[in-house]
């Protein structure tokens, strides 16, 4: 059985590489005409001009950039050169391999960094001829309010925790246009599975500050329950993954669900955020390489922020940066200015349109900085410089630059921003309230949703966690119901 089992599968495997490959014993060059097709131009070195991808093209996209890889068809090796003898290449499963008879080894670094695609400049002026994804007056304002929102949000809860009220805290301090921007550019069917620096994606979403602020306090009301530390946020209704606080375990994730999307033939695709630091994790290189194999419809967006947590780049990696590590797994990737929103909602459009339409994952590389702290448990000044920080917060802020741009459309007034940020703090502020007067979860429910019949052991632990809290109550919140 099991050998009738083996040649059917063999068989089965051979006639599917013969009808991608032709004759497996052909030899003729020109079989291998149309293979490695370079869909796109190296990007010349002007492009280094105003920090921005000059005008490229590709089908059936609303946008037109030029992308860092190539698009490899039927995993072919590049077109072979005529001249020679045929016996001198290297033929092997994935395509023929052309012979060198010099010692030559491939360059660590390419002699010129890749190119940083960005349409505004850090005065909100849009650099002539760039070219973007045109955006309506509307979905420009409302770009513009969530950004607010956010910032606004950002500020309260922090001081909330200061003040004691919740435990823990991460704000997206100068990351607020890769949150809003890249939320817009997505379509409400496609998954995202974030890391813990998007709160931006949800609230595009329609999560409600009600909903943030229920998460943040643990309350009874809280869709986790009160296990998760706040900002741990997650919705099924908004096609959001509950975020995890360990570091890449997203992106193979992301990949396996990217694939369940193209095998039930969804018009949709997935999208997983992680920081700078997330690429020196296994998961990182796993889910890359995953990703360009299976060919699954899923966008990589790093927030390269200069930091993981007290950590700089420069003793992360040695390449340039990220982008480059997708060609060297197959994925066509691009490096964008992270604190131009425009640049960032073209560039996600773009990606999107290919990961749907062809099937390929797409790696996208922002560039910002982290303005604020890596989270309420740390103090960034012990390891880089104050004027430093503030520079990036006044100079550089995203939201001051998109803010000026659209006041230059006559989209926007000052005292539609007093409006606008008057109420973002009201309805904050309420939010707060309310989830404060919400009772916690009662102490049984750290033991239910996982088994559907409790094992001894886990029965054992409450048991003993109860007889423990009626010993010691003054050691105990007053305020979780036994």
């Amino acid at each position: 059985m099991m050998a009738a089992w083996v040649r059917n599968s063999a068989n089965i495997m051979i006639n599917r590489f013969k009808s991608k490959m032709g004759s497996l014993g052909m030899t003729n060059f020109s079989s291998w005409s149309s293979s490695f097709t370079r869909t796109f131009p190296v990007v010349p070195a002007s492009c280094a001009q105003n920090l921005r991808i000059p005008v490229g093209d590709f089908s059936n996209s609303p946008a037109h950039f030029r992308f860092c890889s190539y698009r490899f068809e039927s995993g072919k090796a590049e077109t072979l050169s005529d001249d020679g003898d045929a016996n001198q290449v290297l033929d092997l499963p994935e395509g023929k391999v052309k012979f060198s008879y010099e010692l030559s080894f491939i360059s660590e670094s390419a002699e010129e960094r890749e190119c940083c695609y960005r349409v505004l400049d850090e005065n909100g002026k849009q650099i002539l001829p760039s070219s973007y994804v045109e955006v309506s007056p509307e979905l420009s304002v409302k770009m513009y309010s969530e950004m607010v929102m956010l910032q606004t949000m950002d500020n309260i809860f922090y001081e909330a925790q200061r003040q004691g009220r919740i435990s823990f805290y991460v704000t997206t301090a100068g990351e607020e246009a890769i949150n809003i921007a890249s939320a817009a550019a997505l379509a409400f069917d496609d998954i995202v599975l974030p890391q813990y620096r998007e709160p931006g994606v949800l609230l595009w979403r329609g999560f409600t500050l009600q909903e943030f602020a229920n998460q943040c306090f643990g309350n009874k009301a809280d869709y986790g329950k009160g296990r998760q530390m706040p900002i741990h946020y997650g919705s099924n209704k908004h096609n959001y993954f509950t975020i995890s606080s360990t570091i890449a375990t997203q992106l193979p994730q992301a990949v396996g669900v990217a694939y369940s999307l193209k095998m039930d033939r969804k018009d949709a695709c997935v999208v997983t955020y992680f920081g700078d630091g997330g690429t020196s994790e296994g998961d990182f290189h796993a889910a890359l390489n995953f990703a360009a194999v299976t060919e699954a419809p899923v966008i990589f967006i790093c927030r390269n922020n200069g930091w993981a947590i007290s950590t700089p780049t420069s003793d992360q990696f040695r390449s340039d940066g990220v982008v480059v590590k997708g060609r060297a797994y197959g994925i066509r990737s691009i490096r964008v200015d992270g604190n131009d929103a425009l640049a960032m909602y073209s560039a996600v459009s773009a990606a999107r349109e290919m990961a749907v339409s062809e099937q390929r994952p797409i790696l996208i590389e922002a560039l910002t900085y982290r303005v604020g702290h890596h989270s309420t448990s740390d103090d960034s000044t012990k390891y880089r410089p104050v004027d430093e920080i503030e520079r990036w917060k006044i100079e550089r802020d995203p939201v001051t630059r998109f803010r000026k741009w659209i006041e230059s459309n006559g989209w926007w007034s000052e005292k539609a921003e007093i409006e606008a940020r008057n109420s973002a703090r009201k309805q904050i502020l309420h939010a707060i309230q309310e989830a404060e007067k919400v009772e916690k979860p009662p102490v049984a429910d750290m033991f239910t949703d996982v088994y559907d019949c409790p094992p001894s052991n886990l029965l054992e632990q409450e048991k003993l966690l109860r007889e423990t809290i009626k010993r010691h109550p003054q050691d105990y919140p007053s305020d979780v119901p036994v």
